[in-house]
């Protein structure tokens, strides 16, 4: 149930990115600026994760996350209705951000308190594998009804997503408070038995290099695309949007499989595994568009795959590794670090493709790809250094 309304409320997601080419040229917008809009998401993302995640050790998750879809619902349709240009633009994102930020993490909690066990690891795999499928229908949809009705209705319409999330947790959910137990006896605020807590550390830090990644091709993907479909004559019938969308839903068995091989083989080696393939795979992907739109496709795809084979397992780790009373807390600090890499990296390969010839150019795209890929290689030495005690 919490994985059909993690989906709706992700409706409008990646509405952005996915109308980034026709928003560009329509705003005048330079890369750089492109990726400040798709980032500032993420700052209000992490904005909103502090006092609204670390409030479900203290009050029902259930009441948090219907908060959030209200926010990513307003954003939504202020972008519809008022968004013109850079500044307009930027306000929208960070108000939807920040209703992400009352949805994400917050509907992971939501589900774990309602699941038996200590810490739901395959549970959490398939939450996080329907934040790929949320991700790839927004895609999709949002691709598709601008080509029919334009981008102001497409994001007024991506705005019934999180109302429909909202309607299925406050009808078909029973309220359910934290266990008081473990109700944790330090201010809302203070992380510190959090920043003290190194395994936790390890995976959030982590976090951040694969959230860098991840959204660096979201926020990238469909404009990388247009540019190899550019390169090849006769691609003028290809969708970019129903490629990305294909990427991100063939990701969703990458990051529950990911899992599995963590739990047989150990975490900490599977993630470290993941990590360095997932760099390489970053590198040889932004070459592809070179070759052919086909193969800029294919290795779009299979790279998608290898960034999300890490995604569940890094959330899973950071929860079980979570003190008693403050996996809330845990989770907030694992969003606001994590998501903060996801502020970077679509700012980085903005400014990457400005330095180095712009979008229509095959070396500022492998430049690109390989600031993607920093992500995983800075993630990778971060838990490598902090996962050993």
């Amino acid at each position: 149930m919490m994985c059909t309304a993690h989906v709706f409320s992700m409706a409008g997601f990646a509405t952005f990115p996915a109308l980034l080419p026709t928003l560009l040229p329509l705003w005048e917008l330079s890369n750089t600026q492109a990726g400040w809009i798709s980032g500032i998401f993420f700052a209000g993302y992490v904005t909103a994760v502090p006092i609204l995640v670390t409030l479900t050790d203290r009050v029902d998750s259930r009441r948090i996350y219907l908060v959030g879809v209200a926010i990513s619902a307003i954003g939504l349709l202020g972008f519809a209705f008022t968004a013109g240009g850079f500044w307009s633009a930027m306000i929208w994102q960070a108000v939807q951000g920040a209703g992400i930020g009352g949805t994400y993490m917050t509907g992971l909690r939501v589900m774990t308190d309602r699941v038996p066990g200590t810490v739901p690891s395959r549970a959490i795999a398939f939450y996080t594998g329907a934040f790929s499928v949320g991700t790839a229908l927004s895609f999709v949809l949002s691709g598709e009804i601008a080509n029919w009705l334009g981008w102001q209705p497409t994001f007024a319409l991506a705005a019934l997503g999180p109302i429909v999330a909202g309607a299925i947790v406050l009808l078909l959910l029973g309220a359910r408070g934290p266990d008081a137990e473990h109700r944790p006896d330090t201010h809302l605020l203070d992380f510190r038995p959090v920043l003290h807590n190194r395994q936790a550390m390890a995976f959030t830090l982590g976090y951040f290099g694969h959230s860098w990644e991840l959204f660096a091709l979201r926020g990238w993907i469909v404009a990388f695309l247009v540019f190899a479909g550019a390169q090849q004559a006769g691609a003028g019938l290809f969708s970019a949007t129903l490629i990305a969308g294909a990427a991100n839903l063939l990701a969703v068995p990458a990051s529950i499989i990911g899992n599995e091989f963590a739990e047989r083989f150990g975490r900490r080696r599977t993630i470290l595994t993941v990590m360095i393939l997932t760099t390489a795979a970053a590198v040889a992907t932004g070459f592809s568009a070179s070759v052919s739109l086909g193969a800029a496709a294919l290795f779009v795809i299979i790279y998608s795959g290898f960034v999300m084979g890490d995604s569940a397992s890094l959330t899973a780790g950071a929860a079980a590794a979570a003190q008693p009373g403050y996996r809330g807390a845990t989770l907030a600090v694992h969003s606001i670090l994590g998501f903060s890499g996801a502020l970077f990296g679509p700012l980085a390969v903005g400014l990457a493709l400005d330095l180095d010839g712009g979008q229509a150019s095959a070396v500022a795209w492998i430049i690109a790809f390989a600031a993607m890929g920093f992500g995983s290689l800075a993630g990778a030495a971060a838990l490598w250094r902090l996962g050993r005690s």
